[in-house]
């Protein structure tokens, strides 16, 4: 049993196959998978979806590439969103230096209000960072969240030792994804292989991040099961006692998805 933590399921590379996407998953013993929003729109979308599949559930949130017109308002929207009973984190929200789609003064505005909206809630939080270690930091180390317990999750990890540390010191999951299965990726796997067992979730970031030997090709969330098994490799234990280590905290994290 695995869960897969975060896959874009709603884009349109899936739009022509998504039912046997959901099916293959499912063989592959991926029992849920949570898909999270990038913006107002996107959330409607997500939560359409998560109607449609048992198995699926949603974060709700705006992504620091769509917050260019960052409004207050929007806060109002996303806490209803949040108000659907398959709602488990506010998320993907962040800060993102690579992309230069967003003023960096706006990128932090959105995700202060966003954090302040999930302890508002109650909800964990889906963190992006991309070249902002310093920021993310700093901002989650300042937010209402702080003492919480399971506060959320940096996901698809790829930053450095230190800010692993801090993240873990601040509460946080780790996520990792098909980069930690890269042939050159031995830097990464060797943060992954220190993070404590009861911190550390497995993703695909779906349709992107393929993970060897699907390198290339449309990632899904079936093949969440090959990053389990290289960290399981790198961890020293088995896949199946790695995946329910794994399932077991995405359980612990996203609670609703652990009383269904």
């Amino acid at each position: 049993m695995l869960i897969d933590t975060h896959c874009h399921l709603d884009f349109e590379r899936f739009d022509e196959d998504r039912d046997a996407i959901v099916q293959r998953a499912s063989k592959a013993g991926v029992t849920q998978i949570i898909v999270p929003a990038l913006d107002l729109d996107n959330c409607r979308t997500v939560l359409a979806l998560t109607d449609k599949y048992e198995g699926v559930f949603a974060a709700v949130g705006i992504h620091p590439n769509s917050s260019a017109e960052w409004q207050d308002s929007w806060i109002g929207v996303l806490r209803d969103l949040a108000q659907h009973p398959k709602v488990v984190a506010i998320g993907e929200i962040g800060l993102d230096y690579y992309w230069d789609k967003s003023p960096k003064a706006v990128q932090q505005r959105a995700l202060g209000s966003q954090l302040e909206l999930a302890a508002e809630l109650n909800l964990p939080v889906i963190i992006h960072n991309r070249e902002s270690n310093a920021d993310v930091i700093q901002m989650l180390s300042e937010s209402p969240l702080v003492g919480r317990v399971n506060p959320g999750v940096l996901h698809s990890f790829a930053a450095d030792w230190e800010t692993a540390v801090s993240a873990l010191n601040l509460g946080y999951y780790l996520g990792f994804t098909g980069p930690v299965t890269f042939k050159k990726a031995d830097d990464l796997r060797e943060i992954a292989k220190k993070v404590p067992n009861d911190r550390i979730l497995v993703e695909t970031d779906a349709p992107f991040l393929t993970p060897h030997p699907f390198r290339g090709k449309r990632n899904e969330p079936a093949y969440v099961a090959y990053v389990a098994e290289r960290l399981a490799e790198e961890r020293g234990v088995s896949t199946a006692v790695f995946a329910q280590q794994t399932t077991a905290n995405a359980q612990r994290l996203f609670s609703v998805i652990g009383e269904q």
